[in-house]
């Protein structure tokens, strides 16, 4: 069993456009509307696939209950926590050549009261539970160290952590030493206070995180797959795909990648399978076992060291 932590969960409508020109009027030619939060993506990815997870969530206000709405059809046995402030509304606008252009919301604000019930939620809800995968952005009033805190409050319960997310949040969570973090490019770059241009520098700034207390770091490189550093060793994989939304495709990445354990080459060969398909389906659609080719995965027995990093 799953579970999965969304601090800050979304509506997201995702619209598909001709061509997006700044001031112009655009006739959408495609429209979805998903429930959205990188832990609620994983959530769905992994039921898709046929393994179980739950999902705590905060969800208030009409919108929480659009979101409660959309998660009806999935097989996710979803825990709603009460919260005052409505869960914000994402949109997000695909080009066809995969251009996305993002409007997020920063999310209601939480209570200190309803974060409390928010973690004993998660608490009271661990039994059987092997991984537990906390995501996303930390909505307004949410400490920094809220991921790195749930950490240590997991410890006794021994479920494996997973956690994706950016910024000082992440930094935090390195340092209370999480089974697996998953940053992109961008968010290891900045958490290691140096661009990353070589294949061999993602690896020396994941072997950083490790060394500040991640056991280990996948860190998704967009088209170029994703790099695995872990305590055996790194290894890079990547995947053809012809890209129809990038969104949601780092999600789809990590409960790939956990699905089959979460451990080495194969984990990451199934997680890039995962990565690329969904990256050819529209919006946040989290792929199934008839959209993933794993047959298009290669996993490069010695990582190309010098390699440039162009996503």
């Amino acid at each position: 069993m799953f579970l999965t932590v969304t601090a800050n969960p979304s509506v997201d409508r995702t619209v598909e456009v001709d061509r997006l020109t700044r001031g112009d009027l655009h006739r959408a030619s495609g429209v979805h509307v998903q429930p959205g939060g990188k832990g609620i993506n994983v959530a769905r990815a992994l039921v898709r696939n046929g393994c179980k997870a739950r999902a705590v969530v905060p969800a208030g206000g009409a919108e929480g209950d659009q979101l409660i709405g959309l998660l009806t059809g999935y097989s996710i046995e979803v825990v709603r926590v009460a919260a005052l402030g409505p869960v914000r509304s994402n949109i997000t606008i695909v080009e066809p050549d995969a251009t996305v252009t993002k409007l997020n919301e920063a999310g209601a604000r939480l209570s200190g009261p309803e974060l409390e019930a928010f973690c004993d939620a998660v608490l009271a809800h661990m039994p059987g539970v092997d991984w537990v995968v906390a995501a996303g952005s930390l909505p307004p009033g949410v400490p920094d160290t809220f991921y790195a805190d749930l950490i240590s409050r997991l410890a006794p319960s021994g479920a494996k952590v997973a956690v994706d997310t950016s910024g000082p949040a992440l930094l935090a969570a390195v340092e209370a030493g999480p089974t697996l973090v998953k940053p992109n490019l961008e968010e290891l770059a900045e958490a290691v206070d140096r661009p990353l241009r070589t294949l061999r520098e993602v690896v020396d700034a994941a072997g950083e995180l490790r060394s500040r207390g991640a056991e280990a770091v996948l860190a998704s490189l967009g088209g170029q797959g994703a790099v695995l550093v872990d305590g055996e060793g790194s290894w890079h994989a990547e995947a053809r795909a012809e890209a129809r939304s990038s969104v949601g495709a780092g999600d789809a990445l990590l409960a790939g990648f956990l699905s089959t354990g979460g451990i080495g080459p194969s984990a990451l060969a199934t997680g890039v399978a995962w990565g690329a398909a969904a990256v050819s389906l529209p919006g946040s659609t989290m792929p199934g076992p008839e959209d993933v080719r794993a047959h298009r995965v290669v996993v490069h027995p010695d990582i190309e060291w010098d390699r440039r990093i162009d996503v």
